[in-house]
């Protein structure tokens, strides 16, 4: 199977009031947490869905980063057009920006876990969370989204989506508030 890891970073961060995902955690920019994780994934591409002027740095190694730049006020805009750049490959692993604690295996797991369902995700104590593995058999459907959405309702109406279950809490946790970020770095979340 073919896989492209998105990662969605278009978002204007307006609950954080400033540019969140430049913000650091552990020396580097929230961003980058995020995209270590996708170059984690089995995939031979990942492509960052950024708004214009986001520093994504420098990734020798692994699979090369790709660049999709939008402007985007709602994250079906970012999710579509990351779908679409991803034409040609089996699948598509969402990665969110935002999400800087994602396990580095997970994505592993979900491959592994996908088989003939439309998506996999990640769950913990019955929480669904990131990242998700979308089939490239609803790559169509998810071009009809709208809205500042994921895939998360469209996931939600369908019983053909797999889960794997993740001891680890970090696949629900994203950062929306500087206190968020404290929280995170503190390790109180």
């Amino acid at each position: 199977m073919s896989y492209v890891s998105l990662v969605l970073a278009a978002g204007r961060a307006s609950r954080f009031g400033s540019d969140k995902l430049s913000a650091l955690l552990d020396g580097d920019p929230l961003l980058f947490h995020a995209i270590r994780a996708a170059r984690a994934a089995p995939v031979s591409r990942l492509i960052v869905v950024a708004r214009p002027g986001l520093d994504l740095g420098q990734w020798p190694d692994g699979p090369p980063v790709e660049v999709l730049r939008i402007e985007s006020d709602a994250l079906s805009q970012s999710l579509k057009a990351g779908i679409a750049a991803a034409a040609g490959a089996d699948g598509a692993f969402v990665f969110l920006g935002d999400m800087p604690r994602v396990p580095h295996g997970v994505a592993a797991a979900l491959a592994g876990r996908i088989g003939d369902s439309v998506a996999a995700l990640p769950r913990h104590h019955g929480r669904p969370g990131h990242p998700a593995l979308l089939s490239a058999r609803l790559f169509p459907e998810i071009a009809t989204l709208t809205g500042d959405e994921g895939a998360g309702r469209l996931l939600r109406s369908r019983s053909d989506v797999a889960f794997v279950e993740v001891d680890d809490p970090a696949i629900l946790l994203d950062v929306d508030r500087p206190e968020d970020l404290r929280a995170i770095q503190d390790g109180t979340s």
